[in-house]
């Protein structure tokens, strides 16, 4: 019986290099990987990062862990990691990233895999390098990164905004693990907060800062204070500081439907740059 060499292997600490020049082919798109990597994820977390080789050169690779996100993968590469991974659907939540790649995966994988809970086919893919300042926009001077000390006031908002955008809670019970990985944010000064009267008002995340580029999410503003133009001078102050601090290109994605958020990212200076998908498991 004829055997073949599979392209697909996981990536060690010796194929950094190469995987960070793959991520930096498309650096918005490819971001939320290449500060995993930069994180140390190939020491900490071994077998997590699949990658593709063509004639030994990494052509693709594939972050399979809670979330399957593809980078850079075509229709062979593709294939293949749908073939590594058919039999992980108990251990993943989603499947993420730029739609082309995303779309075949998931057409892959959803004969074993599905139905999906929720499939959001086009998630415009955001991007500025202008400080906003420079465009005019006022900044809210009351936008500042939260302290360790804030964890248990920023806990209300971040569950709520998971709720509403994912349509369950992200916790039950004590949500001890919930606030660690929100403590981590904040000590690392990834988190953005308003806070009034010992009450989050509004927040901001930065999920991912890679090769000069810096991917925002979980932005919030409290229900009640929606349509009052807060969110615009809101979200002007977290981009301003995100790019005294942290890196030159900011980027995030929203949901389409998202009017308010869409018209609000645009307002502040960010220009649709492409697509992504996300397959909720």
């Amino acid at each position: 019986m004829l055997r073949t060499t599979s392209p697909i292997r996981a990536l060690t600490t010796a194929d950094r290099d190469d995987a960070l020049e793959l991520c930096a082919r498309d650096l918005p798109a490819n971001v939320f990987v290449a500060a995993r990597i930069l994180e140390g994820v190939l020491t900490t977390q071994p077998g997590t990062l699949l990658g593709y080789r063509e004639g030994g050169r990494l052509e693709a690779m594939c972050w399979a862990s809670a979330n399957l996100v593809p980078v850079e993968a075509d229709d062979a590469s593709i294939h293949a990691f749908a073939d590594r991974v058919r039999r992980w659907r108990r251990h993943c939540a989603s499947i993420l990233g730029p739609t082309p790649q995303v779309t075949e995966l998931w057409r892959l994988l959803a004969p074993s895999w599905g139905p999906a809970r929720a499939v959001r086919p086009h998630q415009p893919l955001m991007s500025t390098r202008r400080r906003p300042s420079q465009l005019g926009v006022r900044l809210d001077e009351r936008v500042r990164p939260a302290t360790v000390d804030e964890v248990d006031l920023v806990m209300p908002a971040a569950a709520h905004m998971f709720t509403a955008e994912i349509g369950y809670p992200p916790y039950s019970g004590s949500g001890h693990a919930y606030r660690s990985s929100l403590l981590a944010l904040i000590d690392r000064g990834h988190t953005y907060v308003v806070v009034e009267d010992d009450e989050v008002i509004f927040k901001a995340d930065v999920g991912s800062v890679a090769l000069g580029c810096a991917q925002i999410q979980g932005v919030w503003l409290a229900p009640r204070l929606r349509g009052r133009g807060l969110a615009v001078p809101a979200m002007a102050a977290v981009v301003e500081q995100v790019m005294a601090t942290r890196a030159p290109w900011v980027t995030l994605y929203v949901n389409d439907f998202n009017a308010s958020a869409r018209a609000t990212y645009a307002s502040v200076g960010f220009e649709d740059i492409g697509s992504f998908t996300t397959v909720l498991l």
